[in-house]
């Protein structure tokens, strides 16, 4: 039996967020068991707790087909539940070991801050990406902080509410850019976005709300001299177009990048493994 939690990260009510599901006390299971527990719960994400001689918790992340480096609503979904579960010392700043390095984590009243990788910028040929998208969209980048996404930017809200990517043709685009995917982004006010991340590459048609798409949105705005249009703090909305409602909190500072919310636990309890 381990200890298991579902946690809804980027909102303070239950299944209007992302959510993603937390095994505590992982030590003494195998690479095998994590991808098979991952694809069991059909989650964007499914995290492994562990012990770090480097950081607070070391953590692993899981698609349900494969492992990533990092990922940000995971990690700050993992955070909350590793406080909760008293796994880590209840505390203001917190580092997590992963496959991306030591992570640095904020507690901020009810939110939780991760500042992320720094973003590895490159330019695309993005006539084949493009076409399989269902809406018009601009400038396109590659974005590479520990996950890869494809952002560019769609004119409005209501545009990008309307896309209906091809999701076989964007899956082989992405997969020709060694990308999870894309992410697109609309302004909706002056320190506000909406956004949306498609990866079926990764087997997840729509992320209902994606931290490492919203940090690779603040990267790009920042790469491009266009974060003025929204300020070094303001909030992404996500994830309407599937009954969330998802809201990130994004920070830029001289450091790096921050993303941030409050997460709430839906689901507590243990995991059967025999």
């Amino acid at each position: 039996m381990r200890r298991f939690k579902q946690v809804d990260v980027f909102t303070a009510a239950p299944f209007r967020g992302n959510p993603v599901a937390v095994v505590i006390d992982a030590e003494g299971l195998d690479d095998e068991t994590m991808q098979r527990i991952a694809c069991w719960t059909n989650l964007s994400e499914t995290t492994f707790l562990l012990p770090s001689k480097v950081a607070d918790y070391r953590l692993r992340i899981f698609t349900p087909l494969q492992e990533l480096p990092f990922a940000g609503h995971p990690t700050l979904g993992s955070a909350h539940a590793a406080l909760e579960a008293g796994f880590v010392a209840r505390k203001k700043q917190l580092r997590q070991e992963c496959l991306a390095g030591v992570m640095e984590l904020t507690v901020d009243g009810a939110e939780i801050f991760v500042r992320g990788p720094e973003a590895k910028i490159s330019e695309i040929d993005a006539a084949h990406i493009g076409r399989t998208l269902g809406v018009a969209a601009k400038q396109f980048l590659r974005v590479d902080v520990g996950a890869v996404w494809v952002i560019a930017e769609v004119a409005s809200p209501e545009a990008l509410a309307a896309a209906k990517p091809d999701q076989s043709a964007l899956a082989a685009a992405s997969d020709e850019l060694n990308a999870a995917g894309v992410t697109l982004f609309a302004a909706s006010g002056k320190s506000e976005m909406h956004v949306r991340s498609f990866a079926p590459a990764h087997a997840i048609p729509e992320d209902p709300v994606c931290g490492t798409g919203n940090l690779s949105v603040a990267a790009y705005l920042r790469h491009t001299g266009q974060l003025q249009r929204f300020g070094n703090r303001y909030a992404a909305r996500q994830g309407m177009q599937m009954g969330r409602d998802g809201r990130v909190s994004v920070r830029v500072d001289a450091d790096g990048v921050r993303i941030g919310g409050p997460s709430v636990t839906c689901i507590d309890g243990s995991l059967t493994l025999k």
